[in-house]
Parts: structure tokens; C-alpha cells; sequence
């Protein structure tokens, strides 16, 4: 038997674990908080969303401001000082634009264009997507086809013909990835709504002859989130670079619109000179950038799927 000193001394302990209670937020953030590498990566990809906001008020120079460029001081190595005194901390460029600017609105742009394009073909794949597993049928049997097809071509190469079509620029750049983008969205949401098609709530709606828009955005479509916000946050990184891609190949946005692609690009022809830093700093802002996502993105995985889980 348990003392009466021990039972007033548990008491209160089991009261007050008792009165704590775990919400779905406070459940996700503890599972996501276990892998130190995921939250080092989500820390990281917010300093970088903090700084592609903000670059035109933290970066040094504006390097696409014809008036602080001076020609005399293009291809200078890291470290060096300006005419100003102002030090060139990553190097300049051929056209004489400090790196670490360039790199900042760079980011801004990439970003822009990657978020843009991501939640755009969200949105217009999530509505095939469940209008297809909905509806069923020959619906699902057209729309599934024209999926297939799409993905049956490499992505690289429908962005190159839409852009060789549309010509470059940011608005166009945009278009060609939600195009390449859709398609992965509207099978994923399929898979998932397929099964919840088949669950009693949705019968019960059925019964109760609500519409099928309130069945399909009201009832439907919140069980299938979870997936959406994996494969969105993985689509975000494919997206950046995929732009990258295309703006080194020339083909993505114009010297007006940098980008990192197009950073990187422009460094490529001094690589040989042993001026590296044009194209490296650029390529290593990339890199963390995608792999900061990727990261946020796998462990996103594991925690709203708990099957997925190593």
C-alpha cells in the first residue's frame, strides 16, 4: 500500500500532468523539434527568406544601379576595397557589382519566382486532383490521361519549349513552371483523395445531399493537406532549381530580373581565369538555399505521416 506521504506527494504531480494537455500544434512542433538537423535547416531557410525580403535595405550597394557601378573595379577577389572604401566582402563581378548584393537580390528573386509558381500550381493541381477522384468515371479517366501524359515528357524540356514560345522574363518564367508543376500535384491529391472517398463522413455527406463543392472543399479536401504541404515544400526547392536551370541555360529570366541562376551563369566564363567566386558564391547560396527546403520538407514527411517515419 502506498503511504499517506507518498500519495500526498504524487498528487499534485499527477494533477498537474493531469491538467497539461497536448494539442495537435504542440504534438507536431515536439515531433519536429526532435531532429536537430531539421530545425538547424528551418533556422537557416528563414535567415534566408529574412535577408531576400529585406535585401534592398541590407545589402551594401544596389548592383543593378548603373550609378554606384564603376567599370574599373569589375573582377575584384574577396576582400578587397572599392574606390569608396567600401570592402567588396565576396568579390565583384565582370561588370564591377559586389557579389554579396548581387547574391542578396538574387535570392529575392529565385524565392519569389519559386514560391510563386509552387502555390499557383497548388492550387490548380489540388482542384483536378480531387475533381478527378470525386467524380470518378470517365472524369477521372480523362484527366488522369492528359497527367500521364505530361509526365511522361522531362520537365527541363517542356520549360525549354514554353520558353522558347513565351521568350524570357519573370511573369513567363512563372507560367512554364506552373505548367511542369501541376501535374505532380494533381496525382499526389488524387492518391490521397481516392481514399478518403471511400471513408463514412463523406457517405453521410452524401446522404444529407449536401453540394458537391461543399463536400469536396469542406470535407474532402482538408484530409488530403498534409501530403500537399510535403510534396508543396519539396516543389518549392525543385522549382529554384529548375529557374536556375533555365537562367544559366539563357532561356529563364533577363539580366534585368537576376536570379542565382543567372549569377552563376555570368561567373561561368571566368572560371578558367581562376576568378571563381563570380560563379561560386552564387552556386553555394543555391545549394543551401534548395537543401535548407529539402530538408524542412523530408522531416515535414515524417511528421505528418508517421508510417514514413526511420
Amino acid at each position: 500500500m502506498t503511504g499517506l506521504g507518498e500519495q500526498i506527494a504524487i498528487g499534485p504531480a499527477v494533477a498537474a500532468g493531469a491538467g497539461r494537455v497536448e494539442t495537435p500544434f504542440r504534438r507536431f512542433l515536439s515531433d519536429f523539434c526532435e531532429s536537430p538537423l531539421a530545425v538547424a535547416a528551418f533556422f537557416v531557410f528563414a535567415a534566408i527568406f529574412v535577408v531576400a525580403v529585406f535585401a534592398p535595405l541590407i545589402s551594401p550597394t544596389n548592383p543593378y544601379d548603373l550609378k554606384q557601378l564603376s567599370i574599373f573595379e569589375n573582377r575584384q577577389p574577396p576582400g578587397s576595397l572599392s574606390m569608396k572604401g567600401m570592402t567588396f566582402w565576396l568579390g565583384t563581378d565582370g561588370l564591377g557589382r559586389d557579389m554579396l548584393s548581387a547574391i542578396f537580390y538574387g535570392l529575392r528573386i529565385s524565392l519569389f519566382v519559386g514560391v510563386m509558381s509552387g502555390l499557383i500550381a497548388l492550387v490548380i493541381g489540388m482542384t483536378v486532383g480531387l475533381t478527378s477522384a470525386y467524380f470518378g468515371g470517365r472524369v477521372d479517366n480523362v484527366i488522369m490521361r492528359i497527367v500521364d501524359l505530361q509526365l511522361s515528357f522531362p520537365t527541363i524540356l517542356i520549360a525549354l519549349i514554353l520558353l522558347a514560345i513565351l521568350g524570357r522574363g519573370i511573369d513567363k518564367t512563372i507560367i512554364a513552371l506552373i505548367v511542369v508543376q501541376w501535374a505532380y500535384y494533381a496525382r499526389t491529391v488524387r492518391g490521397s483523395a481516392l481514399v478518403e472517398r471511400q471513408r463514412e463522413y463523406i457517405e453521410a455527406a452524401e446522404c444529407l445531399v449536401l453540394g458537391h463543392r461543399r463536400i469536396v472543399f469542406r470535407h474532402l479536401l482538408p484530409n488530403c493537406m498534409p501530403p500537399m504541404i510535403v510534396i508543396g515544400t519539396v516543389q518549392v526547392a525543385h522549382a529554384i532549381s529548375l529557374e536556375a536551370t533555365l537562367s544559366f541555360l539563357g532561356l529563364g529570366l533577363p539580366p534585368t530580373e537576376p536570379s542565382l541562376g543567372l549569377l552563376i551563369s555570368n561567373g561561368f566564363d571566368y572560371l578558367l581565369s581562376g576568378r571563381y567566386w563570380i560563379s561560386f558564391y552564387p552556386g553555394i547560396a543555391l545549394l543551401i538555399t534548395i537543401g535548407s527546403i529539402n530538408l524542412v520538407g523530408d522531416k515535414l514527411r515524417d511528421v505528418l505521416n508517421p508510417r514514413m517515419q526511420r
